[in-house]
């Protein structure tokens, strides 16, 4: 899947939400989306879906497909298995069975945008999703579940302020490495604050100098 020079502004927005991103992903790949909320996790899901018009390309040969269903209000009082050919086009039965009834799975083919598929589940349901992904490929995974991450993912998608960065390895690999980054960074900072703090004692010593000389020449004691 290649994403080119990728640019995005909602309507009337002034500020773009993505610029000029670009990268590439292999569709074996399990990814996961690392951002701050309401940065653009969601945007950015719903630009590979094709629901916003954006600037640059995105080319991906087997479309995708997105999880969590939008459930009708006619389809919570049936049986799963009455509209499970409405969620996905063409599966059978048998499909869903062998994926134990996860349909996204159990379908045609296609890269997967899973986004959130924990929230609201106990633990037992929460370790169950976890093993069931663990055996998976060819998604991008949007969680706030470290655990989940660490066991299902070997890539990192990482949201920063208006790009997108692909990294190798699991949550914890990327977390360990921006808090070096970050340490390192504030190090550096820190030493650019001395060095300011030492320029600005020195400007005034020399203005306190300069002024002493001023007033011995016009006669001040």
């Amino acid at each position: 899947i290649r994403v080119k020079d990728l640019t995005f502004c909602y309507d009337g927005g002034i500020d773009n939400i993505f610029e000029d991103v670009s990268f590439s992903i292999d569709t074996d790949w399990r990814l996961g989306f690392i951002g701050r909320n309401g940065k653009g996790k969601t945007t950015f899901l719903n630009l590979l879906l094709g629901k916003y018009r954006y600037q640059g390309t995105i080319d991906a040969p087997s479309g995708f497909r997105y999880f969590p269903y939008l459930v009708t209000e006619r389809q919570m009082g049936m049986e799963a298995l009455e509209f499970i050919d409405e969620l996905e086009e063409g599966c059978e039965l048998w499909q869903a069975a062998r994926e134990l009834l996860a349909v996204l799975f159990a379908g045609n083919g296609g890269f997967f945008l899973i986004d959130e598929p924990t929230s609201h589940l106990d633990l037992e349901a929460r370790e169950a999703v976890q093993t069931y992904l663990a055996s998976k490929k060819g998604f991008i995974l949007v969680s706030h579940d470290r655990e989940l991450l660490d066991a299902c993912t070997d890539h990192c998608l990482v949201l920063n302020r208006r790009t997108i960065e692909v990294m190798n390895g699991s949550f914890s690999v990327w977390w360990e490495n921006k808090i070096r980054k970050d340490q390192f960074a504030a190090s550096e900072n820190e030493k650019h604050l001395k060095e300011i703090r030492k320029l600005k004692e020195a400007s005034a010593r020399a203005a306190g100098w300069a002024d002493k000389n001023e007033r011995t020449k016009i006669g001040f004691d």
